[in-house]
């Protein structure tokens, strides 16, 4: 059934590591045509773009800042570019930053969580949408969070509410774009093994394993079929505004 994806053409932010590699990566072994993105890992990204083309794919490398509304545009037209047009959009790149306390609110901080994590997303999606329309439809997947559902861990307030947004948005868009026959939905990591959790010390790892129904932390290959899922109109051609889960039972809702 994913068959359809082959020679699909999908731009995916924040692909040069973590759960965006390994997607691209997989993305690239199913067939489709990828637009690698990477704004301060500029060569780890070439290095996903060389693996995808070594093994046979076709890859590109896009880059900049899509916080920035004007880089945002110009990083989804040199995707398109390259791609001869665009068919799937993996709207994923965002950060915690660091953590900060409620109670020493933090002004530049809250302006750059969610210009990374939300603004992105409007940003991304508003220049994406004519080439998905001219496409005849496609598919939209945003990344969400575990943290967007329960509130997340102490200090990470400004991240937990910009996903909470990125769900809510998904989910608007989901009606909106419908008529023009594209679909949006949410994948919501859990505790996902990767750099961003560098910061977690070991006592919350193991806090937070204590929680899960499968008692280990996640991985990112654990994340990659439910944004294969969601990107294939095959299997998931009926779906839209939903988010899908991958946190190993951590919290069931």
């Amino acid at each position: 059934m994913l068959e359809d994806l082959k020679d699909k053409r999908i731009l995916i932010t924040g692909s040069s590591i973590g759960i965006g590699a390994a997607v691209a990566r997989e993305m690239g072994r199913l067939g489709a045509r990828i637009a690698v993105h990477g704004n301060r890992n500029i060569e780890a990204a070439r290095d996903i773009v060389a693996g995808i083309e070594k093994d046979g794919g076709f890859a590109v490398l896009v880059a900049g800042d899509v916080s920035r509304p004007d880089e945002a545009t110009r990083i989804v037209a040199d995707a398109a570019s390259a791609l001869g047009g665009l068919d799937i959009l993996i709207n994923n790149a965002g950060s915690l930053i660091r953590r900060q306390p409620n109670a020493d609110f933090d002004n530049a901080l809250y302006d750059a969580v969610f210009d990374l994590n939300v603004r992105s997303v409007y940003a991304v999606t508003k220049a994406a949408l004519p080439y998905l329309k001219k496409a005849g439809g496609g598919a939209i997947v945003n990344t969400g969070s575990i943290a967007g559902r329960n509130g997340g861990a102490n200090g990470s307030s400004y991240y937990s509410a910009a996903k909470a947004a990125v769900h809510s948005i998904s989910r608007n868009m989901a009606r909106e774009f419908a008529p023009f026959g594209i679909r949006v939905n949410t994948v919501a990591p859990g505790f996902i093994d990767t750099a961003f959790h560098n910061i977690t010390s070991e006592e919350g790892r193991k806090a937070a394993i204590a929680t899960m129904a499968i008692k280990r932390l996640g991985t990112v290959e654990d994340c990659v079929g439910a944004f294969v899922f969601l990107c294939s109109d095959s299997m998931s051609g009926y779906i839209t505004g939903q988010i899908i889960d991958v946190n190993g039972g951590q919290i069931m809702p």
